[in-house]
């Protein structure tokens, strides 16, 4: 079930963020030093568009809109519980993400994607519009976006 985040859940939140971006292998050094990144706070959930997936009482996912600008909307965040990677809770969240979207008059979806998950963004409809420097040297990401109107 997908419903509005609370306040309350910001900690929760930002652990699944955490637990989520360390599926990918990453250094435990390199983790620590995206944690202010992904850091999700009450501020975050007062002043942005974000919905948590819930499986037996428990959060296992979000994702976190950017308030539209220009008819363009930024997906900021979407994470899943490594146990739960695979088992179609991402393709749910991306899916409430682009109704919430389109719900808003929004008819672009644009996102900073980790390299490892462009593949499953590609799947969903996203293409590589241009690529962005990460905080490690060297390491681009892509930037991708999704056209609503289609």
């Amino acid at each position: 079930m997908i419903k509005i985040a609370e306040i309350s859940d910001a900690k929760r939140l930002t652990k699944i963020a955490l637990k989520s971006k360390s599926f990918w292998g990453y250094t435990n050094d390199i983790l620590e030093s995206w944690v202010e990144d992904l850091t999700v706070s009450e501020r975050i959930i007062e002043e942005m568009i974000v919905y948590k997936f819930i499986s037996d009482d428990k959060i296992i996912g979000f994702y976190i809109l950017n308030q539209p600008e220009l008819r363009v909307v930024e997906l900021e965040f979407l994470f899943v519980l490594p146990v739960f990677i695979g088992k179609g809770i991402g393709n749910q969240l991306i899916q409430h993400a682009f109704q919430k979207a389109k719900d808003l008059g929004c008819n672009k979806i644009t996102l900073l994607a980790d390299p490892n998950a462009v593949t499953f963004y590609g799947s969903k409809g996203f293409e590589i519009i241009d690529k962005k420097e990460s905080s490690i040297a060297g390491r681009f990401l892509p930037i991708m976006q999704k056209d609503l109107s289609v």
